[in-house]
């Protein structure tokens, strides 16, 4: 795969966690040769010196041979919301752009791109609409495109693992899931907790991809119900808007594709007031149930702690990004699943690009794409129409498409 072409590729992003993640990614897969020009954008031009900052002191200082060089958009110091479509408009129909941004903005971002012939990785939840959502793959098929969510725990070792044996574990009867993170994380959210999205949206979106993961030819979800705790965000010190969830809850029924006696149950929970100092940033577990077994999962607490005197026990995951460098000084993390989602992305567009594969090869391969994720977000808007709604919300397919009740 060496004569591939290198990708030009856009970060749409800012640099919260996912963002830097993903320009470490970018820029070692620049070293490496699978990228060539790369971009970034965001709302505030003003933003971009300390961001080359960042940038340069963690990680030009730190790798040998890495390069953060990028041009930005907007230029300037100018505040364009809208900026991403003046950095897209100078791309070329078979570049990429990956979309780390604000919930509400994805649809409108990647159908930009998509439409102009652009190959897109969208973040997790992939709309928050399944309307938008199926807009989008109708969009991907149009314009042949490669459109990917960046569904990372698809590429957890354990997760993938699970996945596999869940296949012989008969027909799906229970699937029970936590994913929580500490009270602080509304700090870091307040400016879109409960505005532009929720915490199901947020967090329960990587669970529920599994699970729609795992019952993919095995089962459909027909029904979600949800139920949501309040006032902890809402109150002293966070401050959150008045309609701000702490704990969401979906309850989903599934109904086994070749079985019509077999009925199956998830409970899919997401929590962001979880208590400060548990030693992990993220508590995530669940449990599957099958006619003939079970899978009990837990990646927060991997047999892998460490205690300082001043911060006491955390829990560590060195499986989704290593930041130590090699030994030769270089950037190590090509085997976390982090990057490992990320260059999955790159390495299909290229692919295509060169006429080796079509984008809807990868729906067959399991790959986290626009296609096979769409009832992921079906849950998820379900979900949130049951708690504005205080209703069932149900699932169908109508000819090609997945709609809601």
């Amino acid at each position: 795969m060496s004569n591939l072409s290198k990708l030009n590729v856009l970060m749409c992003s800012v640099l919260a966690t996912g963002g830097t993640v993903v320009g470490l990614t970018m820029f070692d897969l620049r070293r490496l040769g699978k990228i060539g020009k790369l971009g970034m954008v965001g709302v505030n031009g003003g933003k971009f010196p300390a961001i080359r900052q960042h940038l340069q002191e963690n990680i030009e200082n730190v790798y040998k041979d890495m390069d953060t060089s990028f041009e930005e958009y907007p230029k300037e110091g100018n505040i364009n919301p809208e900026a991403y479509k003046d950095a897209i408009d100078k791309m070329s129909p078979g570049d990429a752009i990956i979309v780390f941004t604000p919930d509400s903005t994805h649809h409108p971002i990647s159908l930009y791109a998509m439409e102009r012939g652009i190959h897109v990785l969208v973040t997790k939840p992939a709309t928050k609409l399944l309307s938008h959502h199926n807009e989008l793959i109708a969009a991907a098929r149009k314009h042949n495109v490669v459109c990917f969510v960046e569904h990372h725990k698809r590429f957890d070792p354990v997760y993938s693992d699970a996945k596999t044996r869940a296949q012989a574990l008969g027909e799906f009867n229970f699937f029970n899931a936590w994913m929580s993170q500490p009270k602080s994380q509304l700090e870091t959210f307040r400016a879109w907790a409960g505005k532009d999205s929720d915490i199901s949206y947020y967090l329960s979106s990587h669970h529920i991809d599994i699970c729609c993961w795992i019952l993919q030819d095995k089962a459909v979800p027909t029904r979600v119900v949800a139920s949501a705790a309040t006032g902890i965000a809402t109150g002293e010190p966070y401050n959150c808007v008045p309609q701000t969830e702490d704990t969401i809850t979906l309850l989903v029924d599934w109904q086994s594709i070749k079985s019509p006696g077999h009925k199956g149950t998830a409970v899919y929970t997401a929590s962001w007031t979880a208590p400060l100092k548990a030693g992990i940033h993220s508590a995530q577990h669940w449990y599957y149930m099958g006619s003939k077994g079970d899978i009990n999962v837990d990646q927060a607490h991997r047999g892998y702690d460490i205690t300082v005197d001043e911060t006491g026990k955390t829990w560590y995951n060195p499986f989704y990004m290593k930041y130590s460098p090699s030994e030769t000084g270089h950037f190590d993390g090509q085997r976390g699943y982090g990057y490992i989602s990320i260059e999955k992305f790159i390495d299909a567009a290229r692919e295509v690009n060169a006429g080796v594969t079509k984008p809807s090869d990868y729906d067959s391969h399991g790959y986290p794409t626009i296609t096979n994720t769409v009832l992921t977000t079906a849950i998820l808007n379900a979900g949130r129409i049951s708690l504005d709604e205080k209703r069932a919300v149900g699932i169908k397919k109508s000819g090609d498409e997945w709609i809601l009740e």
